[in-house]
């Protein structure tokens, strides 16, 4: 009776230790995909937190065309072409419509902020004759942004300097009488005046896509320069320089915000 449960126990510890062998095999593997699983989540969690961080300081850049219309003012004709006797200018108008084109690129930071470079020309016709004055400038900007879901509200400013060139071309000939030729005809003159600027500006933009934005902008360009100066006369930051007025640009901006991605 005793050989017999002797007997029955070996017989039994031969079927357990298969089944034990297999029960800690299984136990084994689950714990190294454990393993495995956790090491990819803190790989993951690392990879997040560093496209975090990286993200809070540079978030991604922008860049493209804007063309522009506004109103130019002036007090006197006389202010725009110092260089033209009153009796010559006083027909040119005080005022008139400015048009214009330019470019924008931009760096976006800490999520609200956007670094960047931007210039243009712009345009004012005084008359059929050709007289002008063409405003050609370029700075830094500097602006503050808030994203409203696809549309986004700026408002900051440009900081840099610029030429200011006026051209004078009479509706008729007119005739100077001197010694060496006295018919001697001046057809047209012109000056040059060279200025340091602040343009403050607000604006919305608008994504029709991730890539592709609209962007609408105000501004009002303020240059401080000599009013009377001559062609390359030396800048001076004494005088507020005319024309000048509000204003509106339509653009396009070609956009890549890690946001996206």
């Amino acid at each position: 009776m005793k050989g017999k449960r002797i007997l029955l126990g070996l017989l039994c510890c031969l079927f357990l230790v298969p089944s034990y062998a297999q029960t800690t095999s299984e136990y084994e593997e689950y714990m190294a995909y454990q393993q495995q699983k956790d090491a990819e989540s803190k790989q993951k969690a690392k990879q997040e937190r560093k496209k975090k961080k990286d993200t809070q300081v540079f978030s991604g850049f922008s860049g493209g065309m804007l063309l522009h219309g506004g109103y130019g003012f002036s007090s006197n004709p006389k202010e725009l072409f110092q260089n033209g006797s009153l009796d010559q200018v006083k027909s040119l108008p005080k005022d008139g419509v400015i048009l214009g084109i330019g470019g924008a690129a931009r760096i976006h930071l800490l999520k609200h902020l956007h670094i960047g470079a931007e210039g243009g020309v712009s345009i004012m016709p005084l008359q059929s004759s050709g007289s002008q004055v063409r405003t050609g400038w370029g700075g830094a900007l500097v602006d503050v942004y808030w994203d409203l879901g696809k549309c986004s509200f700026f408002l900051g400013g440009l900081i840099g300097g610029g030429k200011m060139r006026r051209l004078y071309v009479p509706d008729t000939k007119i005739e100077a009488h001197t010694s060496d030729d006295p018919t001697t005809v001046y057809n047209a003159s012109s000056t040059q005046s060279s200025f340091f600027m602040l343009d403050p500006y607000i604006g919305l933009e608008w994504a029709c896509t991730n890539v592709f934005h609209l962007l609408f902008k105000v501004d009002y360009l303020l240059p401080f320069g000599k009013s009377n100066s001559l062609w390359k006369q030396d800048l001076s930051m004494s005088n507020f320089l005319t024309p000048t007025g509000p204003r509106l640009y339509i653009g396009f901006m070609f956009n890549h915000s890690r946001k996206d991605k």
